[in-house]
């Protein structure tokens, strides 16, 4: 057993008697050691009850003759992040979770891993550090929310986010957003929708690193504790069999992985996470790549901010199964991976059917013919751009439009809030990339602000940084290179025209090469925005969005 390296032997008697000082017996101590690396904490609603969820593994961990050995790890809640500084820190902070995992998992030789996380990073931090040690491991999350119920209709945090919006501009009244905001987010779990946190847990299962059922079984269920059980104990089976990560997420797992990614209309922050986690299995996956899939797959879920379903309807409807089933059934997918339960993505899916068509629609009469993404290329974004294309109005899919420049999200907001975005305009908001933010701050907020104000039909946003999950409309992100990068980005003026063509994946400065060539004579780059800490160490080690950013090797 790896952890025979700390605790077999003559002279591991001194690490024998520091496991014995937690009141470790010695049988406990000579079973399969497991890491529990929990995100537990006070601060994401989603979160919150990750402790029960931990014990629950722990549990099934004793069931199956190993000793669990818990650690924490850290977890930011994008939502109270969104809008401030804070927002900086988000996506660094997956790399944080990934190598203090890789320190905790190396320094105590753990014989397996269960990895239990919730939220937008944390997910896919966990999913790195696993493919990084290429120990056995499997992921159990603590599920989605329950979608609020306001006036009678379905609602969620996108709905509050919006109100603001709405309430500026005179559409609703203030006292009704009060009322809104104690009824969106009725308990623990990861927010309602198909935002990121829902999209990568869901993608996880997709994956095959985690059991059928953990992308969509409520967080207050108790199916959802039994699964957390049986996360535990199968970790066990994983531990003697040998399975590892980079046997499961193989390129042919990934691809699956995106084809559902494509049939859910899930978050545009996965073209971050998917290469990112690959990159840790040494495995290419390429913007391109994304685009290939999305043209062959059929949006089949619309899930909100793009419709009315919400995650407890998916589960209800069948999951994350049932959506593979009509995938595998079409060849969209391959059912040869091997998965976290020991046996092959068809295996898995004998069983699976569609319980609500309402909610999973056939591959025949899907929402749209291509997938939820799609990656724009063009002059702005050489490297690539991202669009939730299922979550952006018919109108919006092909426009042009006079830019509306603006240094940060900050000063994007102002002129949002303060009615002086007009319809036509293309906002632009730049020096919020990895490097530039740094951080690349995800922006629901001026996105929310455009479609509570109802001009989500008539405004698009441009930005070198991301957007929510819970963002629709025609806001298109990750544009790169970067501003602070010296991308074409940098380079657009107020009143410039922006050519979008979503349908023909097309993004274009309708400016002379000439005149932009001067521009570029001219441009100096900016000062970093933070000089200290972390995040300053980040910006200077991220690279481009397109390549996930993930940090120099």
């Amino acid at each position: 057993m790896r952890s025979d390296r700390m605790k077999t032997g003559l002279e591991k008697a001194p690490h024998r008697s520091l496991l014995k000082a937690m009141g470790l017996t010695d049988t406990e101590i000579n079973r399969p050691l497991i890491g529990i690396a929990n995100a537990k904490n006070e601060i994401i609603p989603g979160h919150i009850h990750l402790d029960k969820i931990g014990e629950a593994v722990k549990a099934g961990v004793r069931l199956a003759g190993g000793t669990p050995i818990e650690f924490g790890v850290i977890g930011v809640c994008d939502g109270l992040a969104m809008h401030h500084e804070g927002m900086k820190y988000s996506l660094a902070s997956r790399e944080l979770i990934a190598d203090s995992i890789e320190v905790m998992a190396m320094a105590h030789p753990f014989d397996g891993l269960v990895l239990i996380p919730n939220c937008d990073k944390i997910i896919p931090g966990m999913l790195m550090a696993a493919l990084r040690l290429n120990i056995p491991a499997i992921v159990i999350s603590g599920g989605p929310m329950l979608a609020g119920t306001y006036q009678g209709r379905s609602v969620d945090l996108i709905t509050v986010f919006e109100g603001v919006g709405a309430v500026k501009a005179g559409r609703l009244p203030a006292a009704e957003l009060a009322e809104l905001e104690d009824a969106a987010c009725p308990g623990c779990g990861s927010c309602a929708g198909m935002f990121t946190a829902n999209s990568m847990n869901c993608l996880s299962e997709a994956l095959g690193l985690a059991l059928p059922g953990n992308g969509t079984i409520p967080a207050v269920s108790a199916a959802r504790y039994r699964l957390a059980k049986q996360a535990g104990m199968q970790i066990m089976d994983l531990v003697q069999r040998q399975i590892l990560p980079r046997q499961i997420a193989t390129l042919t797992a990934f691809e699956n992985a995106m084809a559902v990614d494509m049939a859910l209309g899930c978050s545009t922050n996965t073209v971050l996470h998917i290469p990112a986690i690959a990159h840790e299995a040494e495995i290419e996956v390429s913007l391109d790549l994304f685009n290939r899939i999305s043209e062959q797959t059929p949006h089949i879920c619309s899930l909100s901010p793009a419709g009315k379903h919400h995650l407890e309807d998916l589960d209800r409807a069948g999951g994350v199964p049932a959506v593979m089933a009509q995938l595998l059934s079409a060849g969209l997918i391959a059912g040869t991976p091997l998965t976290v339960t020991g046996r092959t993505v068809a295996d898995n899916l004998a069983k699976a059917r569609v319980l609500d068509p309402a909610v999973i629609r056939d591959l025949k009469n899907p929402y749209h013919t291509q997938g939820g993404i799609a990656i724009l290329r063009g002059n702005l974004a050489p490297e690539g751009a991202v669009v939730k294309q299922s979550a952006v109005d018919p109108a919006m899919l092909q426009r042009e439009g006079r830019a509306r420049v603006f240094d940060s999200e900050e000063a994007a907001s102002e002129a949002i809030m303060g009615n002086t975005i007009k319809p036509g305009d293309v906002i632009v908001i730049r020096f919020e990339g990895p490097k530039g933010g740094p951080g690349m701050r995800e922006m629901l907020s001026p996105t929310a602000a455009i479609a509570g104000m109802g001009l989500d039909k008539d405004v698009a946003l441009l930005t070198d940084g991301r957007f929510s999950g819970g963002t629709r409309g025609a806001a298109i992100g990750h544009i790169s290179p970067e501003a602070a990068a010296g991308g074409p980005i940098a380079l657009v003026q107020d009143g410039d025209l922006i050519a979008i063509d979503i349908p023909n994946k097309t993004l274009t400065l309708k400016v002379p090469e000439a005149e932009l060539a001067a521009r570029r004579q001219r441009w100096q780059p900016p000062a970093p925005k933070i000089r200290r800490g972390y995040a300053y160490r980040y910006s200077q080690l991220v690279t481009s969005g397109s390549k996930g950013a993930v940090l120099e090797d």
